[in-house]
């Protein structure tokens, strides 16, 4: 059945408009989006095979437009809506503006406020956060992607940035794709190297965070990290 053949009341976009986007199907909404189907199949229909066929709307994540476009009856318009539909939602919850408002007062502040920004990563991501005098944040860099399990920066990268944004403080951030919050021997050396230069230039290491799934380790509040 054709969308058009559809009842009113039963199509996806006037579903939306009656009872609310958020009560709507997983396959309605990608009705919505995809807007017809082909000569054969309607949106509906095309959208369940797209959902039968990737797995669950979670996987939507993962996927790239000629993933997408190997489903038969969805041409490269499609794909590339359905792309840009995922890629909004992700920017939406990376709370890009919190991030940029945060205040340094301790390591659940600043988990709240950064661990989007580490949903899904099958790699180690090391960012840096730099504050101002006032523990206001003035800059946040990405210094390394690394493997599976293992990321690596240089205290210099760390540093340079802290030079350019003219920080008085620093929070190093990373995550282990494993869940496993333990710090690795790596971790450890690190996070001292850091803390010693910080020291000698007067810009302190605040907190070094590891996150793992919905959890995280902070240096800080293990008392590993001495800017006395």
């Amino acid at each position: 059945m054709l969308i058009k053949e559809i009842p009113d009341y039963e199509r996806p976009r006037e579903r939306m408009l009656a009872i609310g986007a958020k009560n709507l199907s997983n396959e309605e909404l990608l009705a919505i989006l995809l807007r017809c189907g082909t000569k054969n199949k309607s949106a509906k229909e095309l959208s369940l095979d797209l959902l039968k066929e990737i797995g669950n709307i979670e996987s939507f994540k993962e996927l790239t437009i000629n993933r997408i476009k190997s489903i038969s009856g969805i041409g490269l318009s499609k794909a590339a809506i359905i792309i840009a539909a995922v890629e909004i939602g992700r920017r939406i919850f990376s709370n890009e503006n919190t991030i940029k408002e945060t205040r340094y007062t301790n390591s659940k502040v600043i988990y709240e406020n950064v661990k989007n920004l580490f949903l899904d990563k099958k790699q180690e991501c090391f960012y840096c956060l730099y504050f101002d005098n006032k523990q206001h944040l003035i800059g946040r860099e990405l210094l390394f992607k690394g493997t599976v399990n293992r990321s690596i920066v240089h205290p210099r990268e760390i540093f340079k940035y802290a030079y350019l944004y003219s920080a008085t403080a620093i929070v190093c951030i990373h995550n282990h794709p494993s869940g496993d919050i333990k710090p690795s021997l790596e971790d450890i050396e690190l996070t001292d190297a850091v803390s010693s230069i910080g020291k000698i230039n007067k810009i302190p290491l605040l907190d070094h965070l590891i996150i793992g799934n919905n959890n995280y380790y902070s240096f800080s509040d293990n008392g590993k990290i001495n800017n006395g």
